[in-house]
């Protein structure tokens, strides 16, 4: 969408610094702004009727008469679709905070920027509108199937595998594969774990799914290094699957039925999952780790992490969550938090995986940091491996 086309409100308490944000907007080609002095006549161009409806509002944090925050949550309320940029003299981690509540509201924040407000920094907040990620693009609500369902099509074998590559990001090679379930419905196609992880989960019964994906996985694995590409794979385990007494023995035999090593096999488990004190998960954590297996902290930073045991977790790689990647080049405040996930894994002697790469932006911005491995849709979306050797060829070729 052109800039010019987009409707404008800018709500700022002082009549100079209101000016001035117009005054740059009309600069980058902006067709239309609405100014409004205070968070009441601001919250009236919101309302029903209002043609041509606001795109995208810059909010000042020290409105006269309602405040941003209670401006922000009447617009969560109403379930407002406008794109919402904070502008405020408070510190990085105040304005951090505001997008956290924004977004909790349900608001599209596009992000927040410190004064004096400059044109090169409101830009790149502004593309966050024109240019939504595409994880972000708004798809048909996939069907929910019930746990009969879902049992029907384990046994049919309908669920396979998909990978998505995971990247060096000082070389760019292929360092690795996660693996994603899917469901190839005969009726819906292609499903994700939306349609069938609610299921699984409320019947107690996710360790079906996984151990579906761990022979497939290590089957697939097997494939790969018979074509040539001696590639590791990552796979997601619920806690109640690797906790069971009888894991050790399955995986084992797995890999010796599959003739593949223990080191080329990494699992994957949520940040509030390894964080347990309980001593017989740990044990069993430890044995993985001694056997050769990786293990991978999964979404980082979504849990309440307690520092000190996350440093006695044998774990090799923190996965950081999406939400600390993707636009943290172009938000401040998120990407100090991204910079704090990847200290805490170098002090930790740890690899890091930035998951959610979405853009170019986001590329660069995490090699500068010194991020170990990259992967999201930028990359890749998850493939079949049937798919991945030709993906694989053209990867090389560009780079």
């Amino acid at each position: 969408m052109d800039i010019a086309q987009l409707h404008f409100l800018v709500a700022e308490g002082d009549h100079v610094q209101r000016h001035a944000l117009a005054d740059i907007l009309v600069h980058l080609g902006v067709g239309r702004i609405t100014q409004a002095p205070d968070g009441h006549t601001a919250l009236r161009h919101f309302s029903a009727g209002i043609t041509p409806p606001v795109d995208i509002a810059i909010i000042d944090l020290a409105l006269p008469g309602m405040d941003a925050l209670e401006l922000i949550r009447r617009l969560g309320e109403a379930h407002c679709k406008a794109g919402v940029i904070v502008v405020g003299a408070q510190t990085n981690a105040v304005l951090f905070s505001v997008e956290t509540m924004a977004d909790a509201y349900g608001v599209n924040v596009l992000g927040a920027i410190g004064k004096p407000v400059i044109g090169s920094r409101l830009v790149a907040l502004i593309q966050n509108y024109l240019q939504p990620s595409e994880a972000h693009a708004l798809h048909e609500a996939p069907p929910t199937l019930s746990f009969a369902q879902v049992g029907q099509g384990l046994q049919n074998r309908e669920f396979d595998p998909f990978f998505q590559p995971k990247i060096e990001l000082e070389t760019g090679q292929v360092k690795g594969l996660e693996m994603f379930a899917r469901w190839r419905h005969p009726l819906y196609g292609v499903l994700g774990p939306a349609s069938f992880m609610p299921a699984l989960e409320e019947a107690r019964r996710v360790d079906f799914l996984d151990w579906t994906m761990i022979e497939k996985s290590v089957l697939a694995c097997r494939k790969l290094h018979d074509l040539g590409i001696p590639i590791s794979v990552s796979i997601n385990v619920d806690h109640s699957t690797l906790a069971h007494p009888q894991f050790m023995d399955q995986i084992m035999s797995c890999l010796e039925r599959h003739q593949i090593m223990s080191d080329y096999i990494t699992f994957e488990m949520t940040e509030s999952a390894v964080l347990s004190t309980d001593a017989h998960f740990l044990e069993r954590l430890l044995r993985l780790r001694m056997k050769g297996f990786g293990l991978a902290i999964d979404d980082y930073g979504t849990g309440r992490s307690n520092l000190q045991l996350l440093a006695r977790i044998p774990f090799s790689e923190l996965k950081i969550d999406r939400s600390f990647v993707d636009g943290a080049s172009k938000r401040a405040a998120i990407g100090t938090v991204l910079r704090s996930c990847l200290n805490l894994a170098r002090s930790l002697d740890r690899r890091s995986v930035a998951v959610g790469v979405e853009t170019k932006q986001d590329w660069d911005f995490l090699q500068g940091l010194g991020c170990t491995y990259a992967q999201g849709y930028y990359i890749a979306k998850p493939m079949p491996v049937e798919d991945f050797p030709a993906w694989l060829s053209d990867w090389q070729h560009f780079f």
